[in-house]
């Protein structure tokens, strides 16, 4: 603490790879006498992310009786998702907290979407348990890995630990894609329950006589689904991997502090 009482953030600092690591209670100190000026809370694209979860909130409301408004909130929430990093760089205000904000926020909105299709299509529950579950814990291992080995942010992946996770997070225009994509397809699927209406493509072919626009949608997003889901268990497999070598070279550092001692 500094003479005047405020927490002094050069204290209880330490260095761990990449990235420097503050004492818990210096953090906690900081935090709270943060002022108007330099509040993180009130960093613009970390209200954009509060924004987020309202419309979320909203979303979840409206998707048992009315598809249009639980639409509209949802797909708001997700392409806002694509403003606040944008908003962040362009106006200095970069933080963890709302790199974390936003990546809790996509796994919870999706989660709530995939539990609600659990719902309408019990025939494919499990499908669905098995996504949440793996998007959950890939990134859960994913953002535990880049912190033990001292990466500043979970997007900071080299080719070297692997080529497809460096192209899909170093490059905005695919990780759009691949995620857009994704949220699509799910959104595709709740509205399929809701839209029965054809779109008048049965005089290209008979297969596409009861083709709904939902349907036409989800039949190519599908694919990107599908793709996202490959690069989530990549990203598991290799934050496996990273932290069972963490692990091991913990261990062979103890035998040879242990071996010096004897």
């Amino acid at each position: 603490m500094t003479k005047n009482g405020s927490a002094n953030p050069s204290r209880k600092v330490r260095r761990r790879g990449s990235i420097d690591v503050v004492d818990a209670k210096v953090a906690v100190d900081l935090a709270t006498a943060q002022t108007y000026s330099e509040n993180v809370f009130l960093f613009v694209p970390n209200l954009i992310g509060y924004m987020r979860i309202i419309l979320a909130g909203l979303s979840l409301h409206f998707m048992s009786y009315h598809p249009k408004y639980c639409t509209l909130a949802y797909v708001i929430s997700c392409l806002l998702d694509a403003v606040d990093g944008q908003v962040a760089r362009a106006l200095g205000q970069t933080s963890k907290f709302g790199a974390v904000l936003d990546m809790v926020t996509d796994r919870c909105t999706t989660s709530c979407l995939l539990c609600y299709l659990s719902s309408a299509y019990p025939n494919f529950a499990m499908v669905f348990q098995f996504l949440i579950a793996l998007d959950f814990s890939s990134h859960y291992m994913h953002m535990y890995s880049s912190l033990v080995t001292g990466s500043r942010s979970h997007k900071l992946v080299t080719s070297e630990v692997s080529r497809i996770l460096w192209y899909y997070y170093n490059d905005s225009r695919t990780l759009f894609f691949m995620c857009a994509g994704n949220e699509l397809f799910f959104v595709s699927l709740y509205l399929m329950r809701w839209v029965d209406t054809p779109i008048g493509l049965g005089v290209y072919s008979p297969w596409l006589e009861h083709l709904t626009w939902p349907e036409f949608v989800a039949i190519p997003s599908a694919f990107v689904c599908a793709g996202k889901n490959i690069i989530n268990l990549v990203q598991l497999w290799k934050a496996s991997k990273i932290l069972v070598g963490v692990d091991l070279a913990e261990r062979a550092h103890a035998r040879e502090l242990q071996a010096k001692k004897e």
